[in-house]
């Protein structure tokens, strides 16, 4: 869906969330092939059942990607992202995990060199099916300014 949302029109404290998806095994091998990674943390089960979690966990980066892509079903014309900040891993994510994203404007500020831009600041928040926090992250958005 594409929306025209200017700088002005972002709130602090609206909020979305997504619908969920399930982390499959088949995410983890395609992640680790794409990626290099090969850790045993991902990939290794026998190795897994010796270490804290007991069990395989997905990539960060894995989480991070689907978690990010879940948000983009909404395509504002008036901006892009800028980057992230912050990025947090509180709780591991396992094979079967279903998780979903809340996203909230926690910030907006005019962009220091851009006079026809400011910076909108989402938290997203990728959670499990227990409603815990897996990934925390700051999503900085480039947000064209209307001409007033």
């Amino acid at each position: 869906m594409f929306i025209d949302k200017f700088y002005e029109d972002f709130e602090i404290g609206e909020s979305r969330e997504t619908t969920g998806r399930t982390i499959t095994e088949a995410d983890i091998v395609l992640h680790a092939g794409q990626t290099g990674d090969f850790y045993p943390h991902h990939m290794d089960a026998e190795w897994c059942k010796q270490q804290p979690f007991g069990k395989r966990i997905a990539h960060g980066t894995l989480t991070f990607a689907v978690g990010v892509g879940m948000t983009a079903g909404l395509i504002n014309n008036r901006a892009m992202t800028y980057g992230y900040e912050k990025l947090r891993f509180p709780k591991p994510v396992f094979i079967g995990d279903t998780i979903h994203v809340r996203v909230s404007i926690n910030d907006k500020r005019p962009h220091p060199k851009r006079t026809t831009h400011g910076i909108v600041s989402e938290k997203l928040e990728v959670l499990n099916q227990r409603g815990e926090c897996v990934l925390a992250t700051d999503h900085l958005l480039l947000v064209e300014k209307r001409n007033d």
